[in-house]
């Protein structure tokens, strides 16, 4: 279809068209006139970046893309819609309860029929760049819709409130029963290392050790030293074996000096009388004898002192044994302590261990405890729907627009329509089309002007008919 075609349809079905665009134009408007006015009532809600009051950290989740849309999922949730209905107390109702029965036929429950109903009522828009969210109520009465909108924005908040509140108190249940078997295990373990210290008659383990070390590290040092001077009375002894006579004892003895020299006096008198007097002369062998004596009071004398060094000598080995095993006994016995220090040191920390489970836990059940017992959430009220003034719907003005566009759309289908069921010949393309042959030559209209005073023909059209004449003019 040409435009030519278009505009020759169109200037013949104008009427039809006009009667469609008016029918249409018309009945939006006495329907948006009469149609029963809503009013719908907006309010508003922020959601709080700042930490956490008890936990001092912002609030999980609030970074993540999907924030928004999951608030928005919440507050279009049945959770919301039965928060407000139990909160206006609307099931209590007795017209509410009379409209159930007469529209759900007593199905399911009032709550949830209030419940649904609302939700379908109910519109919620979210910021793109902000922590807002809208929520509008539309109803019939101004005053409802505001305080609808309005119970949505609480039951959303107190909603929140429970969801942060509900799993805290039971993280706490969990953390208190964790807290009491903790504290057992920690009583227990303390137990262990008292029954443990009682029975090693320990008081302070760290002291005494260091006590016993220093008594390890002295009975060394003596022993050292008893070593060296029993190795000396050792040598001693051997000496006086050998050659008590040079030995300092026998020789810075006064007896023996003095035996010695009596025994040379004697010597040298017995060989002066020997010569003068023989060896068969009494005096002789009387002075024999006494030297014998003399010798045999020096070879005594010479034995007790080198005695009293082998006596030393024994003395020195015996407290060297004695000493010995008390080192070693002394070691046995700190070995025995740092044993039992390590075991105790076991079990201190078990108890340790035992301590910081413990305080983790206590530390997690007084942080849920205090987030069980909130009564703030992150979300606020921004601000609070009031009863509008203009209703919402139905908008004349907009429906009447609309209707224009609607009503035109129609009123050319309208004028197609019924060309097609009843067509004729409005142009060259229709009697082209008609009877299957080309256009030769165009009648002119008998009103149709000459060339001075008229549209000029086309000129395939003047070559082809050439001028025709026109109508003769009629004489007055």
């Amino acid at each position: 279809m040409t435009i030519s075609q278009f505009f020759a349809i169109l200037r013949a079905r104008w009427l039809t068209a006009l009667v469609v665009l008016l029918l249409v134009v018309g009945g939006t408007a006495a329907a948006s006139y009469y149609w029963p006015k809503k009013y719908s009532a907006t309010a508003s809600v922020v959601i709080d970046a700042k930490p956490d009051p008890v936990t001092a950290m912002i609030y999980p989740g609030m970074a993540a893309p999907g924030f928004l849309a999951t608030q928005v999922d919440v507050i279009q949730s049945e959770r919301v819609a039965l928060r407000v209905v139990r909160n206006l107390k609307l099931a209590d109702n007795p017209q509410v309860v009379a409209q159930w029965r007469e529209e759900a036929q007593g199905q399911g429950t009032v709550e949830g029929w209030l419940a649904g109903s609302f939700s379908q009522n109910m519109d919620v828009k979210p910021s793109r760049e902000s922590n807002v969210i809208s929520i509008s109520y539309k109803a019939a009465d101004p005053r409802f819709a505001a305080v609808l909108a309005n119970a949505f924005v609480q039951a959303y908040i107190d909603t929140t409130l429970d969801m942060r509140v509900d799993p805290a108190k039971q993280y706490s249940a969990f953390f208190d029963g964790r807290a009491k078997e903790a504290r057992e295990a920690l009583e227990k373990a303390q137990s262990r290392l008292s029954a443990f210290q009682r029975d090693k008659g320990i008081i302070a383990s760290d002291e005494r050790l260091d006590v016993e070390n220093a008594r390890l590290n002295e009975l060394s040092s003596q022993l050292v030293a008893l070593q060296a001077v029993s190795a000396e009375s050792g040598s001693r002894q051997a000496q006086a074996v050998n050659s008590a006579d040079r030995m300092q004892e026998v020789l810075n003895n006064p007896l023996i000096s003095g035996l010695k020299a009596d025994l040379s006096r004697q010597e040298a008198r017995l060989q002066e009388m020997n010569a003068r007097l023989g060896e068969a002369h009494p005096q002789v062998i009387e002075l024999k004898a006494n030297i014998a004596e003399m010798r045999s009071r020096l070879a005594e004398e010479t034995k007790r002192v080198t005695g009293s060094v082998t006596v030393n000598n024994t003395i020195n080995r015996s407290r060297e044994t004695q000493l010995r095993a008390s080192l070693d006994a002394q070691r046995a016995k700190l070995l025995q302590m740092k044993a039992v220090r390590d075991e105790g040191a076991v079990l201190m920390r078990d108890i340790e261990s035992a301590q910081r489970a413990y305080d983790t836990v206590v530390a997690r059940l007084n942080q849920t405890s205090l987030e069980s017992q909130a009564n703030q959430s992150n979300v606020n009220f921004l601000t609070q729907a009031t009863p509008p003034l203009q209703p919402s719907s139905p908008k004349l003005l907009l429906n009447v627009l609309l209707s224009v566009g609607v009503g035109t759309f129609l009123a050319l289908l309208a004028a197609f329509a019924r060309e097609l069921l009843d067509r004729r010949v409005r142009s060259l393309e229709d009697a082209a089309t008609a009877v299957g042959l080309p256009v030769i030559g165009i009648m002119p209209r008998p009103s149709a002007r000459r060339l001075a005073g008229g549209k000029r023909m086309p000129l395939m059209q003047q070559r082809v008919l050439g001028q025709l004449p026109g109508p003769k003019p009629r004489r007055a």
